[in-house]
């Protein structure tokens, strides 16, 4: 049985290519505007303030000119440090464009005259009219709750603006890897499918899942167990950037305990593999996802790489548990 995630998991690399077609001379704006200004705030929820860790910490590990906070949308709204006028940019992120809370943090930033910029698939949404620089993601309407096309192609977008505007040694191999991953996607998709079913399968009688990832890693990690496991599949899950392994988790950490990995020889992950050896003995169910294993792409670019076969296992997850990964039960349909 196919369900609409299927559908629009096979339309990602099409998306990506037609989101940066139309949207690169914005894009190459708003790098421009980032090398003049003293702070970027990247705000949204969700599978969107996913990609805003994972491209905060990309940016971190590679670059030193670019100060980036991350929030969500009522952290940004109620911070009592924005200042009228100052030199800072505002990025908002968001599927729909109408999410209640980072759309009124748009609102307040265009109050303060922050210069503000919405990443939205949505045209026609408040936080595409209202934001001085709209980027619109070109993805059709997506209906999975769980976010695949609208994710690759927002995380695609920060990291242009980002990295464009960056200091990194390396940006212009990262920048050119960047344009070609939507050839990587179509071959992950047909050669990822086939080992994530059968994972699913071994694992879709598990109830919780702790995902744990390092850098740019740990924002997938946060989609993987927020929107992706929780939403999509119904499981319980929990994430953690893989060196908080020690503290907490450590004693949680048992025989039998799934605890997902992803892993990318970051500098960092020497701690994940001191992780992963730790479970290892004893005997936890662990899935590692190393990037050698996928494609040969600077380290930096591993969420897009990473959340191919992630989607695989999610989807059949949720399938062989009788679950739609796409629907929602409360998300959408009730207010509180």
């Amino acid at each position: 049985m196919k369900y609409k995630m299927y559908d629009e998991m096979m339309e990602q690399p099409d998306s990506f290519r037609k989101t940066f077609e139309s949207e690169m001379p914005v894009m190459d704006e708003v790098s421009k505007s980032i090398l003049n200004a003293d702070k970027v705030y990247l705000i949204g929820c969700g599978s969107s303030i996913s990609t805003c860790y994972s491209v905060r910490d990309a940016i971190r590990m590679a670059a030193t000119n670019i100060d980036i906070e991350v929030y969500t949308g009522y952290e940004f709204y109620y911070n009592k440090k924005l200042v009228e006028n100052e030199n800072s940019i505002a990025i908002f992120t968001s599927q729909s464009g109408e999410t209640a809370d980072t759309l009124a943090s748009l609102r307040k930033a265009n109050d303060f005259n922050i210069p503000t910029v919405s990443i939205s698939n949505e045209s026609e949404s408040s936080m595409i009219k209202e934001a001085k620089t709209p980027i619109i993601t070109r993805c059709e309407r997506e209906t999975a709750i769980l976010g695949t096309k609208t994710y690759i192609t927002q995380l695609a977008c920060l990291y242009q603006i980002l990295f464009s505007a960056s200091n990194y040694e390396e940006k212009e191999e990262l920048l050119s890897q960047l344009a070609q991953i939507p050839d990587i996607l179509e071959d992950l998709l047909k050669t990822t499918e086939y080992d994530n079913r059968l994972l699913a399968q071994d694992f879709k009688k598990e109830d919780i899942f702790y995902c744990l990832g390092s850098g740019p890693n740990f924002g997938l990690s946060y989609k993987l167990a927020m929107t992706m496991l929780m939403e999509g599949a119904i499981k319980h899950a929990c994430p953690e950037y893989a060196a908080e392994f020690r503290h907490g988790l450590i004693e949680r950490a048992e025989k039998g305990v799934p605890i997902i990995f992803l892993k990318s020889d970051f500098e960092a992950d020497e701690i994940t593999q001191k992780a992963i050896d730790f479970c290892e003995n004893l005997k936890l169910k662990s899935i590692i996802y190393d990037l050698k294993d996928y494609a040969d792409v600077n380290k930096l670019l591993s969420p897009f790489i990473f959340v191919i076969p992630l989607e695989w296992f999610v989807y059949y997850l949720a399938h062989y548990n009788g679950e739609d990964p796409g629907a929602t039960r409360h998300i959408g349909k009730v207010r509180y």
